[in-house]
């Protein structure tokens, strides 16, 4: 593991030790950790929703008729999911 050293002022670092044992965090450091798998998580998935709409933007026009448009969202997403090794069941 690398330490990373940061500054925060001091009103986000006291908002910081306010929510530790509200969400039963034990240090600031495992707070800031999960803090920052949320964000990755989170721009993992709207790259994931961008492709999506570029796929969904690239295919218009050339859709199938016999599928409603939530199967073929359904598909879209299964296809990306698939993209990424993301399991969706």
């Amino acid at each position: 593991m690398e330490t990373v050293t940061l500054k925060m002022e001091k009103e986000m670092v006291k908002e910081i030790d306010s929510k530790l044992k509200e969400n039963r965090y034990s240090t600031r450091t495992e707070f800031i950790r999960d803090a920052v798998r949320h964000k990755l998580s989170q721009m993992e998935k709207e790259l994931i929703f961008k492709r999506l709409e570029q796929a969904k933007g690239s295919l218009k026009g050339k859709a199938r008729t016999d599928i409603s448009e939530e199967e073929a969202r359904e598909q879209a997403a299964r296809e990306i999911a698939k993209q990424f090794g993301i399991e969706l069941d």
